[in-house]
């Protein structure tokens, strides 16, 4: 069963939405509403990703970072653009 890609594509901007009022009312570090609402973007994301490839054979630039390691202190003169990666098909 695929999912039409403009219908993904609302759920994204509403879960990009939602993540932006918990952010901005967030109580302190560790926040179990932002956290929520980051793993629903992310899961919005992926969604939108693959009926957007199903439907047209397309995908975006955008890749979902499944572990956030921490910086070494050979990495720290590495600007923090490095950690963007585009993918060409």
């Amino acid at each position: 069963m695929s999912i039409d890609p403009r219908v993904a594509l609302q759920s994204l901007t509403t879960a990009l939405e939602e993540h932006l009022i918990a952010a901005s009312a967030r109580r302190g570090e560790g926040d179990p509403t932002v956290e929520a609402a980051f793993f629903a973007v992310a899961d919005a994301f992926e969604v939108y990703d693959d009926s957007l490839y199903e439907a047209y054979g397309e995908v975006t630039p955008l890749e979902v970072i499944d572990d956030v390691e921490e910086v070494d202190e050979d990495e720290e003169g590495v600007e923090e653009d490095e950690d963007l990666e585009i993918v060409d098909d």
